[in-house]
């Protein structure tokens, strides 16, 4: 390298650590290990485990398999966590033959006077609640096709999973790659499984002896879709309502066109060695390797579109993949807990690491996830825009704003849906839905379409963005969604002349939906994150060399503290029962959100909030909470300086803060996997180490006596 190279490299070399430096936190002299820190939480199965099953994927597309290393027998797995293979374009819709509009299903609600239509669930037979059903359930998101193994016996029956024997798989984080290791009538088959970084297609690598025998093949078969709230999406039944054909084949791959009413992709099989393609039944079939074959590389690619172009070569595929996880596992932040003698560390660390896997597996595409991911559908495969933030705000915590960014132009392609919505509604500015879909349509419901956490959302994800990058180019690329989500938000505000105030009034149903839509006035959590909101807005205008708003400023200066009954915050201002009636004690504690997800805002009392915070932790409902209330109660016991109890709450021992073999938060039988879980944990761990704007304790979220190392983490608002 010449002189000048090298001046030039040494000057990039050091900007860039100027850069990193100034962006970047750290609690230790010494890097991390992170190596050692992914790979002791690496996940080994020796049985066929239900609720153990592993995830490949790049964040818009999964596949789930289960000890085999593929989808080789998924009817076991329906009541644990199923066997899936979902993207972020496969969607499916029934034939609409009623007709039906959004419109049917509105109910009115007078607001001083105006009669504001919202789409709801109708519980009286006819027109409305059909279409309320249909609107709920369509569009639903597909089971793209179940790839696993055809495996007979020597008496050519079928082998069923009971009679697979010495099972041996092991998810390795730091590759992303499954290896799965099991014998068959004392014949070792070995399988290694992995999704391509960006193209919505998984390779797998199989090799042993039952291919001289004729006793293997790989079988793929699509099934015809449930749209039913939960489960996996596969109707393996109503075979004559669906298509699927081989539409063009070689000697080394074949592509398939499955069509359902309207909706139609396409699946290319690309493989190494001499194999042939049978067609076994409708929707199944089988890839039969030659007789005297003894390994197979074989790539599954699926695509809305027949657009396809081969990919043959198995460890080029892998080394690309291996090469992107390593990326990942060694940019953005870590955590260290093997310092900390207390054994619940341990615990910890093990979450946040499995944590960052399936975040960045099932929730880092071009759209809000839904809150099962990519693995199977709870709320018909429906994303949910309060839970964005769960899903996403972590990554920006953990330097990986670039993984959030990537779904924030959802809001860009819907913009024009949510500025109707709110028109309709007789309001300024975009009303973002809540129950929607990949096209931003309205899901109807009694208390989804009620919400309205949801909409300062985009602001906080925006500052984020500009947070990490202070620039004029953010400011462009987000103005327009904070602005006009700010306008709705001031517009939603209305003024009590009585008492001078701004409020937020019925109809609304806050965080903590146990409360009744007609009559709550002013829960803490919401009045908050619109004080909040609203002033980031006021921001934004003066980086852009504009006035602020006086409207705005005059309703940020004129909401109302938190109502609050003998020294504790209340659940709303309409609720001053709270602490006495039942149904106000048990789902989200959303006061302790007013000062965990949010800094103080209007007029807070801090001691006013430890007592709050000190009676709901100790009388609250906590089996009637969801897997992200935990973390928000740890981030609420942070800001407080209670590092003791964020622990505690952090690891609360109630089934709904389960964490299983593989990561994934369990809730219920219901709902074996809960993502939001795991998004609030990376957050709250963010927030416990690294603090918050205004703080100066190093790991204020930990006891005094816990060494907990940790680099590249940015403080929580």
């Amino acid at each position: 390298m010449n002189l000048k190279k090298f001046k030039i490299s040494l000057l990039s070399a050091l900007v860039l650590w100027s850069v990193l430096s100034c962006s970047t936190s750290t609690n230790q002299t010494s890097k991390i290990n992170r190596f050692e820190v992914v790979t002791r939480h690496n996940i080994e199965n020796t049985s066929f485990d239900t609720l153990a099953s592993l995830t490949v994927g790049n964040g818009k597309f999964a596949l789930t398999v289960d000890a085999t290393g593929l989808q080789t027998f998924p009817e076991i797995y329906e009541n644990g966590i199923p066997l899936g293979t979902m993207s972020e374009w496969g969607w499916h819709s029934y034939p609409n033959t009623e007709n039906f509009e959004l419109k049917d299903t509105y109910k009115y609600y007078d607001v001083e006077g105006r009669k504001i239509p919202y789409a709801v669930q109708w519980k009286e037979a006819g027109r409305q609640k059909d279409a309320a059903n249909y609107f709920r359930e369509n569009p639903h998101r597909l089971h793209l096709g179940s790839i696993g193994l055809e495996l007979l016996n020597q008496d050519k029956s079928t082998v069923e999973a009971t009679q697979i024997t010495n099972i041996n798989q092991k998810l390795n984080l730091w590759e992303g790659l499954i290896t799965s290791s099991f014998d068959v009538e004392n014949e070792n088959i070995r399988v290694t499984t992995l999704s391509h970084p960006e193209k919505d297609f998984i390779a797998a690598n199989i090799n042993f002896d039952r291919f001289k025998k004729g006793l293997l093949g790989i079988k793929l078969r699509f099934p015809y879709p449930t749209a039913l709230w939960g489960g996996d999406g596969c109707d393996w039944g109503n075979q004559s309502l669906h298509h699927s054909a081989i539409i063009a084949k070689t000697n080394n791959s074949a592509i398939f066109e499955h069509s359902i009413d309207t909706t139609k992709y396409f699946v290319q099989v690309n493989w190494t060695g001499n194999a042939d393609l049978l067609t076994k039944e409708d929707h199944y079939f089988v890839l039969q390797p030659a007789t005297k074959t003894t390994e197979i590389s074989v790539f599954v690619a699926f695509s809305p579109k027949n657009d396809f172009s081969e990919t043959t070569d198995f460890e080029n595929t892998k080394d690309y993949s291996t090469q992107k996880w390593e990326e990942f596992w060694q940019s953005g932040g870590a955590v260290d807990f093997s310092a900390t003698a207390d054994p619940r560390a341990a615990e910890i660390e093990r979450r946040v690491v499995l944590s960052q896997y399936l975040t960045r597996v099932q929730c880092a595409g071009n759209f809000p996830p839904q809150e099962t991911g990519l693995t199977y559908n709870s709320w018909y495969g429906k994303p949910h825009l309060e839970m964005h933030w769960w899903h996403g705000v972590h990554f920006a915590y953990w330097n990986r704003t670039e993984l959030l960014e990537k779904s924030l132009g959802y809001y860009n392609a819907i913009f024009d849906k949510a500025k109707t919505k709110a028109s309709i509604q007789g309001y300024e500015g975009v009303r973002w839905p809540k129950m929607t879909d990949s096209s931003g349509n309205d899901s109807p419901s009694g208390v989804g379409e009620f919400l309205i956490w949801q909409q300062p959302h985009i602001i906080y994800f925006a500052e984020q963005c500009y947070q990490n990058n202070p620039s004029a180019e953010t400011l462009e690329k987000y103005a327009k969604l904070v602005l006009a989500t700010a306008e709705f938000m001031a517009d939603f505000t209305r003024y009590e002349e009585k008492n001078k105030r701004y409020i937020l009034g019925p109809p609304l149903i806050p965080a903590q939906e146990s409360l009744i839509r007609e009559i709550t006035t002013n829960p803490p959590f919401e009045v908050a994150y619109w004080h909040w909101a609203l002033s980031v807005a006021q921001k934004w205008h003066e980086r852009m060399g504009k006035p602020i708003n006086p409207d705005w400023q005059e309703i940020i200066d004129g909401l109302p503290p938190f109502a609050q009954k003998n020294g504790l915050y209340l659940a709303a201002e309409s609720a001053p029962d709270s602490y006495e009636n039942e149904e106000y004690y048990s789902d989200h504690p959303m006061v302790l959100g007013a000062f965990g997800i949010l800094p103080a805002t209007v007029k807070m009392d801090t001691a006013v909030m430890s007592n709050t915070f000190d009676y709901i932790e100790k009388t609250w409902n906590w089996t009637r909470t969801w897997g992200w209330d935990y973390p928000m109660a740890a981030m609420s016991a942070t800001r407080l300086g209670k590092p003791e109890k964020a622990v505690d709450l952090l690891l609360k021992g109630v089934q709904k803060n389960t964490y299983l073999k593989n990561g994934h938060n369990y809730q219920d039988q219901r709902l074996r996997l809960y993502l939001p879980g795991n998004g609030g944990v990376l957050t709250a761990v963010a927030m416990m180490c690294a603090g918050y704007e205004g703080n100066t304790k190093q790991n204020p979220g930990f006891p005094e006596d816990w060494d907990v190392k940790w680099e590249n983490l940015k403080p929580v608002f």
